[in-house]
């Protein structure tokens, strides 16, 4: 067996949308590694409070993934306060329920907003960081995408366009990409207890995952972190292109 390392210790790695949730629990568990994480996230705030949890290689960072500019400027400024780029960890997201009946300025209000950030700010964000990552020994990319980009669930149309647009641009990216040895590979997180879920009663959290999921329960954010951590490590070198449900085995079931 050839000896290729499980360790992302002085792995340098960005991950957005890590204030909370998934994002939170994949920064403080590359941290917990030995990685050097760049927290990213709208409220600096927020990025610091994760960044000190995480310990002292960390460091936060504001970024708006919805504007080009301020992805290259502080994509920039990671990879020279760090010294370059290993793990790009597309986590960022918001919610987008629009109805089809909806008046034409709300559903195209909704629909630019979920395309502007969880699509467009993703492949800007690769993108911006292709020159670094070009740089490293064993590139990675995570590509964060939901189980609505494998099914639909009524209303979300926008939300669904986007999320399946992030599995195309995955194994787009790693077609594109793996000549270099660059990986780019895509998590479909299904019913994890985040903030984006925290308005749904756990009455009703217990009925959806009985009737839906093989485990019968939501998950929780580091275990779809655990995933991610498993997909950048340097031995993770043949996988590329994949699409990976994380969904206590949603997609699965079918009564």
């Amino acid at each position: 067996m050839s000896n290729r390392s499980r360790s992302i210790e002085g792995r340098i790695a960005i991950v957005t949308g890590a204030a909370s949730g998934m994002g939170r629990a994949t920064a403080k568990l590359l941290a917990s590694e030995g990685a050097k994480v760049a927290v990213t996230d709208l409220d600096l705030g927020a990025c610091q409070e994760v960044a000190r949890d995480c310990g002292v290689n960390a460091r936060p960072y504001a970024l708006d993934v919805s504007n080009a500019e301020t992805i290259k400027s502080v994509v920039a400024r990671i990879a020279e306060d760090f010294g370059g780029i290993d793990i790009l960890i597309n986590n960022a997201g918001v919610s987008c329920h629009a109805s089809l009946d909806a008046d034409d300025d709300e559903y195209e209000e909704v629909w630019n907003r979920a395309l502007t950030i969880l699509l467009t700010g993703q492949q800007r964000m690769v993108r911006a960081a292709l020159p670094h990552l070009r740089e490293s020994d064993a590139p990675r990319i995570v590509n964060i995408a939901s189980t609505e980009g494998l099914g639909a669930t009524p209303g979300l149309s926008p939300y669904v366009a986007a999320k399946t647009g992030v599995t195309g641009l995955t194994r787009s990216m790693a077609v594109d990409l793996g000549p270099e040895g660059i990986t780019v590979n895509c998590l479909c997180p299904g019913p994890i207890n985040t903030a984006m879920t925290s308005s749904i009663s756990d009455e009703h959290k217990t009925i959806y995952a009985k009737r839906r999921t093989a485990l019968r329960r939501y998950g929780d954010p580091e275990e779809v972190a655990h995933v991610t951590i498993s997909l950048v490590l340097p031995a993770a070198s043949f996988i590329t292109g994949a699409v990976i449900p994380v969904d206590g085995g949603l997609m699965a079931r079918n009564a």
